[in-house]
């Protein structure tokens, strides 16, 4: 039999999800990178698998793999892709359930109008917990970049972000600067790069460049880094939205220790069955 796997998205992060309750994923780097192409694969920004989780307090686990291969430690619309497909399983019914993600628990919330909600944990901005290679924790660093200053904000949400504000987002050099800040030495896990544009004090216009990836459509990690590292600059309020290019969030943080909180849709695409000889030697 050939690999079954699920094709779903999240405003346009697009993902391919596999069931792994039963067995540990086997795929090698190369075969996801493989899977990941958009012209010879299936095409995606983030691998997802379902697992059983190690935690008895956690219904379920799971896994993200970028598209070259590489595991990431979070993924915002991933996380409401995974909660739409339990759904669709039987196994994740209403109410609130906690799930074990690769960098902890998190939680997530059906509702009625197809939407997920999720809790996506405390914003990190310690440059240890990043992490990045800084003295001490601010709400701004400078980057030399080949003699080139440039200002950001940083944080993790169980990833490494880094936020540039930029007055247009339509101009933002998010192809050219992107990688740049994404390999600086001072990430030595490299980061995700938010560039935001500030609309009023509840709503930013936000475009991503991901880690290993490129350029994608929307990023709900990036969201809610945007909005914790704003916020505690005192640019936005408690609730906010966030319109990326494929369509947008809702972020809701009151500061301090309170876990973040987003909301947005989940959609299935289609299910599929993957030839096995399309994996042999990749």
């Amino acid at each position: 039999m050939g690999l079954r796997f699920a094709k779903m998205h999240g405003i346009g992060n697009d993902f391919v999800v596999l069931d792994c309750r039963a067995a540990p994923l086997t795929l090698t780097a190369a075969q996801i990178r493989s899977l990941a192409d958009r012209h010879r694969g299936v095409g995606f920004d983030q691998l997802l698998t379902i697992e059983r989780s190690p935690q008895p307090d956690c219904a379920f686990a799971y896994g993200v793999w970028n598209a070259d291969g590489s595991r990431s430690g979070q993924c915002g619309n991933g996380l409401r892709c995974v909660a739409r497909w339990l759904a669709r399983e039987g196994v994740l019914g209403v109410g609130v359930t906690r799930l074990m993600s690769p960098s902890g628990v998190v939680e997530v919330e059906l509702g009625d109008d197809g939407r997920v909600a999720a809790a996506m944990g405390v914003p990190r901005f310690a440059p240890a917990d990043i992490p990045l290679l800084a003295a001490s924790t601010a709400d701004s660093y400078r980057l030399d970049l080949a003699g080139e200053a440039i200002d950001i904000g940083a944080v993790s949400m169980g990833n490494p972000h880094a936020l540039v504000e930029v007055a247009d987002i339509a101009a933002a050099p998010v192809a050219t600067l992107g990688p740049r800040i994404e390999h600086c030495a001072q990430f030595p896990q490299r980061c995700n790069v938010g560039f935001v544009q500030v609309l009023g004090r509840d709503a930013v216009a936000l475009r991503v460049w991901e880690r290993a990836v490129g350029e994608t459509l929307a990023c709900g990690s990036a969201a809610c880094a945007a909005v914790a590292i704003l916020r505690r600059r005192g640019r936005l309020d408690a609730s906010v939205r966030v319109r990326l290019p494929g369509g947008e969030l809702q972020i809701d943080w009151p500061g301090g220790e309170a876990a973040l909180r987003m909301s947005g849709p989940a959609a299935f695409v289609f299910d599929g069955e993957l030839d096995p000889d399309m994996l042999v030697g990749s």
